[in-house]
């Protein structure tokens, strides 16, 4: 496909002129999009100052050639450095909220975040509730926590301090530095001594989980992320038994935890045989996101 920019044609038109390129690139997705058709329609719509689901509103109107030269432009870019898209736009979208992206921080992206916006965790974050997320990153988690639930205080926390600059703009850019908290330390050292004046309703975390196997097998989109905010040990437990350890100190009585674990179901459960666990439904599937209940922890 000639990569030059044609004659003015529709957006759809275009969508799939760039969707082709990307495809025959044999790239690979899930950092914000699940395909090249849906990872073209993001980048088309940047180029063109709308969101992805505006742009599905536009998709008879007419691009311009300028406009189709700066996308043909970061195209070849995505192509060339198989970087995820995200980096290259300095942008991302997590269940239609946008945050700012760089590579100091993973690509926002969990299956947590589903379940925020569905009002899946509501039963365990009370009015005025405290709720934690471990391992924040970019901050899209805690944020997505405090858009669904304005009336909580949400505490994040991260080992990276580059991440955490990333998710410091991005709580200013959806006006929240007032509702979030952030922390700087390795896990639990980041938050003051546990005691009954610092617990929470609510931990998430999607922590870094990926085995020492699936690690060296890595497509290159994910090798261009920190591999701190990735790699998981050799069987992708290692943090996870630092959690799971600690947080019954700083749950409420009737708090939980919850995880992301991804592809680590059958080491997840070598490593816990004993703790009676919900698997929580995601688009994924039941076996990549769980809750613990405070009561099952002890």
């Amino acid at each position: 496909m000639d990569p030059e920019p044609a004659q003015v044609i529709s957006i759809n038109q275009f969508i799939d002129h760039v969707a082709q390129q990307l495809e025959a690139a044999d790239l690979h997705y899930g950092h914000g999009a699940i395909d090249a058709r849906s990872e073209a329609l993001w980048l088309v719509s940047k180029q063109l100052d709308m969101s992805p689901a505006e742009a599905l509103d536009h998709l008879n109107d007419l691009i311009s050639e300028t406009d189709q030269a700066k996308a043909l432009e970061i195209t070849q870019e995505r192509i060339q450095t198989r970087k995820p898209l995200a980096y290259i736009l300095g942008e991302a979208w997590l269940m239609g909220v946008p945050f700012f992206c760089s590579e100091q921080s993973i690509v926002p992206r969990s299956w947590i975040a589903e379940l925020i916006t569905d009002g899946s965790l509501e039963p365990w974050l009370p009015a005025d509730g405290k709720a934690l997320d471990l391992c924040t990153g970019n901050g899209s988690l805690a944020i997505l926590l405090a858009l669904s639930c304005p009336d909580i205080q949400v505490t994040a926390c991260d080992i990276s301090l580059p991440a955490l600059a990333v998710a410091s703009r991005n709580l200013d850019r959806h006006g929240l530095s007032s509702q979030i908290d952030l922390l700087d330390g390795d896990l639990w050292d980041a938050l003051p001594e546990a005691n009954d004046d610092n617990r929470f309703d609510l931990i998430i975390c999607n922590p870094p989980y990926v085995n020492a196997s699936s690690m060296n097998t890595l497509p290159a989109e994910y090798h261009a992320e920190p591999e701190l905010a990735l790699a998981g040990g050799e069987d992708g437990m290692d943090l996870i038994r630092r959690i799971i350890a600690a947080a019954p100190d700083y749950l409420t009585e009737r708090g939980a935890l919850l995880l992301e674990i991804g592809n680590e179901y059958e080491n997840f459960k070598n490593a816990f045989p004993q703790i009676p666990v919900i698997w929580m439904e995601v688009s994924a599937g039941e076996e990549q996101v769980l809750l613990i209940q405070a009561e099952d922890l002890h």
